[in-house]
């Protein structure tokens, strides 16, 4: 049996670590089915944690990027193709001297132009980025697990009635219901994060991170590849919202009985991680009381607004990755459905395994002393953010040599995976207190930039979907991802703020504005009040 001060008595460490002087009430006692999942429990609970983030996240963006494949299957082209030359490709049947007809999809019944398609594929972020911030407060309040939980099952739903609500109510009604989806997925990165501070230590946040984060490749890989599949031969384009419905309706109830919101809370969590993690996660405990969100200071650290433009720049060129790739390979370099959905999973299988080699070397090198976390951070973002410019610039003038077009953009991801040991970890270096807040205030503005900009300026620039039209996207998109790491090298740190924790580090020289914590500010009133007693007394 376990002894219930020494259960108590890593909660009280990190309590003393938040600045706290109450000690938390002990942990109940065990009974006989949590004792037998203690004893087995022989696979760190937070490894277990990070194998369902990375699930969590691959069934949120399998959910994001299955209209992209699906709405090439549901768009009537009703115009015919133009006569191939140097601005257009040939298609299949061109190339293998076949005679080619204007082929018709039975279930494209939908007639969009380019701006309408790019109206809807950005939908999602309005939705995305309304929520960020509300899910930041509600994981910080009420724990990540439920915050990040109910909102996939949300979206979920929504994509599992997605086809009735096409056909019902055609483009404003998908738009609306894109932009509910979005709302649901909103809190997923400010809720990962805040669970992650809590359970992850530092020295292992870069391969944590390139795990739970690189969730996100394995769903575009998987939702591009079954979306190949299932759009296949002229398969019914609803089966895609089937599909990974389902597969989110199955993630959440695995989601609610493996994962908790703290190591504090986990009920069967061995005793020794319990131990470890108390002992080397400053945030491990999120019982005591709040201090408000320090956003004054937040708002003015130049760390901060390095990486906030770094993500939006990331975000500039992952989003036109994700979002308008399979409408690159199917309507300019003229792949079929299925092809489009096996090549277009190739980019993210490089990024996916990239960003291990990356997590890996950059943890190796932070423990050994070879650079810095600040120079680590810096490096990663740098290879992620400059090797993707130049490559999809090559891949634009390339023409239609589909196989380097291909290649070119393979590497781009694989390049782009330096990504998730860079700045998207950074937030937990600079404030593992407030990482759901600071994640929500860099995701809500680089998705208002660029997840909602991407798909609409390129839709924009390529009415004709010609390779002149693209090759100015991706010109743009050049500018903005080498622009904003310009700006991260400048200013980036990886250590922890003073405002994450005012307790350990006070106030900076100057600060000209109210104390950051509440009982501070009462203190000094306080001590006020007795020197003017004393004066009265004297």
């Amino acid at each position: 049996m376990v002894n219930m001060d020494e259960e108590a008595e890593p909660q009280a460490q990190a309590h003393n670590l938040l600045g706290q002087n109450t000690r938390p009430s002990p942990r109940r006692k065990d009974n006989a089915l949590t004792k037998a999942l203690r004893s087995c429990c022989v696979v760190p609970q937070r490894y277990v944690l990070g194998v369902m983030g990375l699930l969590g996240v691959c069934n949120a963006y399998t959910m994001r990027v299955c209209l992209n494949m699906a709405i090439t299957q549901m768009v009537n082209r009703t115009k015919p193709d133009a006569p191939h030359g140097m601005d257009i490709c040939p298609s299949d049947d061109e190339l293998s001297g076949k005679n080619s007809t204007h082929h018709v999809n039975p279930n494209a019944i939908f007639d969009w132009d380019e701006q309408t398609q790019g109206l809807i594929l950005g939908a999602f972020y309005y939705g995305y980025a309304a929520t960020q911030v509300l899910g930041a407060y509600l994981a910080e309040k009420y724990g990540g697990k439920w915050t990040l939980g109910i909102g996939l099952l949300s979206t979920a739903l929504f994509t599992f009635i997605t086809p009735k609500v096409i056909r019902a109510g055609g483009a404003v009604w998908l738009f609306v219901l894109r932009v509910m989806a979005g709302m649901g997925e909103g809190p997923t990165m400010p809720a990962l994060m805040i669970m992650l501070a809590r359970w992850v230590p530092p020295h292992e946040r870069a391969v944590q991170g390139a795990l739970v984060f690189g969730g996100a490749q394995i769903g575009n890989i998987f939702g591009s590849f079954m979306s190949g599949i299932l759009l296949a031969d002229d398969r019914d384009w609803a089966n895609v919202f089937y599909f990974f419905g389902g597969f989110g309706l199955l993630w959440f109830a695995l989601w609610s009985l493996l994962c908790y919101s703290t190591p504090n809370t986990h009920p069967y969590i061995s005793k020794k991680e319990l131990n470890y993690l108390n002992a080397n996660v400053t945030s491990a405990d999120n019982q005591g009381i709040k201090d408000p969100v320090p956003w004054r200071a937040i708002l003015t650290s130049a760390p901060v607004w390095a990486l906030v433009w770094a993500a939006v720049g990331h975000d500039w060129g992952y989003y036109a990755m994700v979002t308008d790739l399979p409408k690159y390979s199917h309507d300019v370099l003229k792949f079929n459905i299925q092809t489009t959905g096996t090549l277009t999973s190739l980019p993210y299988i490089a990024m996916w395994v990239a960003s291990f080699i990356f997590g890996i070397v950059c943890d190796i090198c932070v423990k050994k002393g070879w650079h810095t976390i600040k120079t680590g951070r810096i490096i990663h973002t740098t290879i992620a953010a400059t090797g993707p410019a130049i490559c999809i610039i090559l891949a634009s003038y390339v023409g239609c040599d589909r196989n380097a077009a291909m290649a070119y953009f393979v590497l781009s991801m694989a390049l782009m995976g330096g990504f998730y040991s860079g700045m998207k970890v950074n937030a937990l270096d600079l404030a593992p207190n407030y990482a759901a807040s600071l994640t929500s205030l860099v995701n809500t503005t680089s998705t208002l930039i660029a997840g909602i900009g991407v798909p609409y300026i390129i839709g924009y620039l390529t009415p004709n979907q010609t390779l002149v039209e693209w090759r100015v996207a991706f010109w743009v998109c050049f500018a903005v991802l080498v622009g904003t790491n310009i700006i991260y090298i400048i200013w980036a740190d990886g250590e922890q703020q003073w405002w994450d924790d005012v307790r350990k580090y006070g106030h900076p020289p100057g600060w000209k504005h109210k104390p950051l914590i509440p009982w501070q500010e009462k203190k000094e009133e306080t001590i006020n009040l007795n020197d003017e007693k004393d004066r009265d007394k004297e």
